[in-house]
């Protein structure tokens, strides 16, 4: 792990011991779990608490991409942005200061401690103790019904494949000849990019390029998509699109890729812009080049075809219930999920212990499985989109509660946002929530889906005061408005003039 220094000994030191030699494998495991990402970590750890023999096989990191080049450094790096923010929105507040001086090297560095922190809980000698045996190298299918590792022939009853993905690149002229970064990479950053280049303006990319522009890079956020954040509600999108060109971000969107290139520490990336007689062209400079353009399974390696297990382009094929074409073999996580999140990983791994251990009948399909995009403010979804309730035919029907409605949004100086649930008769369908702490929020919703709540429901739980959650009740409140019709308000009206 690049840099060498005390917090990257330390991690290396957990997830992948240099003084490691692996067990001498055991009779037939009833779960051989290959990758050591969050999905093959849950599902290793959790067969082991229920006493079942277990073997875990992994080729480079424990941890896999959350703990070291995902959830965990991005979110350490956009804590250090979220003070810039903060700093330079305090005048409003009347607290006033001077500009933000920020310490890249030390940034970098503290996302690194804390990383080296975490990876305690993903520790080869944590999951030894539990009574796992922890393989490190490459895992790959002798037949159906074991897994090799080096010279270790590991037999299984049922196994699961968990290898995750990786970044993948768009097929853009030129770009498999530069080296560019990716999520794998630029957490070895030791220097602040004077111009930092960012192709792709999914969540990745808007993180990433709201948090460096804090920091003080001069970005180019790029994407073919009109807006950024193309999967999330427009509404959203836009204001996650206005705080970054507040931020600095300028943006070039709806822009086709032409060429890039790279001559010594410069990168120039060509963009062909408008349609029609309004196409132009532009030139893009910058001293890094960030991509954040998707995402692609890791199932080369593994002889998928020894073990009868299907799989595609898009990874692994799996059925509902995340069984295999080899009905003793499952696959969790990204490498077979649309889902590419952390806490998806882990509720499909559980759904996998159940089946696969127990014969169960669970169904991936069944989960309710929010998202949040981590720039400031937040943006969380779940279940239903607003597109989806513009072509149900009046089916599906929405609430928004714009947080200037929201008293502590209000004095918080944070009213850029909104919570906007989507339902079915009353019944929570989905919904959108933008704000400072819309990931921390959306999880009710999420309740109420899995439960099958109601807005009804929510205007009756009883919120702190004053909270930014509240905008949930008074979503509920503008339903239960909403539901009392003409008819009904004159039977009212009736009924207290009896009763008077």
């Amino acid at each position: 792990m690049a840099p060498d220094d005390d917090a990257n000994r330390a991690l290396v030191a957990r997830v992948r011991p240099a003084a490691w030699r692996n067990p001498a494998p055991r009779d037939t495991y009833d779960l051989v779990v290959i990758g050591g990402g969050t999905a093959g970590l849950v599902a290793a750890m959790g067969a082991a608490g229920l006493g079942a023999r277990v073997a875990l096989v992994e080729r480079h990191l424990l941890g896999g991409d959350c703990l070291n080049v995902g959830c965990v450094p991005s979110k350490a790096l956009i804590r250090s942005a979220r003070a810039v923010g903060e700093i330079r929105r305090g005048a409003g507040v009347g607290v006033a200061s001077g500009p933000p001086v920020v310490d890249f090297p030390g940034v970098m560095r503290r996302m690194r401690e804390r990383r080296a922190h975490i990876a305690a809980s993903d520790s080869a000698d944590r999951f030894q103790r539990a009574g796992v045996d922890v393989f490190f190298g490459q895992g790959r299918f002798g037949d159906r019904r074991t897994v090799l590792v080096g010279e270790a022939r590991l037999g299984f009853s049922r196994a699961v494949i968990a290898t995750g993905g990786r970044p993948s690149a768009p097929p853009v002229p030129g770009l498999d000849g530069v080296a560019y970064l990716t999520n794998e990479t630029v957490f070895t950053l030791t220097q602040l990019p004077a111009r930092l280049l960012v192709i792709g303006a999914g969540p990745i990319g808007c993180e990433l390029a709201q948090a460096f522009a804090r920091f003080g890079s001069k970005v180019t956020l790029m994407d073919l998509a009109p807006h950024v954040l193309p999967r999330e509600d427009a509404d959203a999108a836009a204001i996650v699109e206005r705080q970054l060109v507040g931020d600095g971000v300028r943006l070039v969107l709806g822009a086709t890729l032409e060429h890039v290139e790279q001559s010594g520490g410069l990168f120039r990336v060509r963009a062909r812009s408008g349609g029609g007689g309004d196409e132009a062209t532009a030139l893009h400079e910058g001293d890094a080049l960030l991509v954040a353009a998707g995402r692609a399974p890791n199932i080369e390696g593994l002889d998928l075809d020894s073990a009868g297990v299907a799989f595609t382009r898009q990874g692994v094929v799996v059925d509902d219930r995340l069984r295999t074409s080899n009905r003793r073999v499952y696959a969790s996580g990204d490498v077979a999920s649309a889902y590419k999140f952390t806490h998806a990983a882990d509720a499909l791994s559980r759904i996998v212990l159940q089946n696969a251990l127990f014969f169960g009948r669970r169904k991936a399909s069944a989960l309710v499985i929010p998202w949040v995009t981590y720039t400031d403010p937040e943006v969380a979804h779940v279940g239903v989109t607003s597109a989806e309730v513009e072509q149900s035919g009046g089916r599906l029907g929405s609430v928004t509660v714009p947080l200037s409605d929201v008293d502590r949004a209000i004095v918080d100086e944070e009213t850029e946002g909104f919570v906007r649930v989507h339902h079915e008769r009353g019944v929570v369908r989905g919904g959108t929530l933008v704000g400072r702490h819309a990931g921390e929020m959306i999880g009710e919703l999420a309740y109420a889906m899995t439960t099958g709540g109601t807005l009804s429901q929510l205007s009756g739980v009883v919120h702190p005061y004053p909270t930014q959650a509240e905008a949930l009740r008074k979503a509920g409140d503008a339903y239960r408005r909403e539901s009392l019709t003409p008819a009904v308000r004159r039977w009212l009206e009736r009924y207290f003039r009896w009763t008077r």
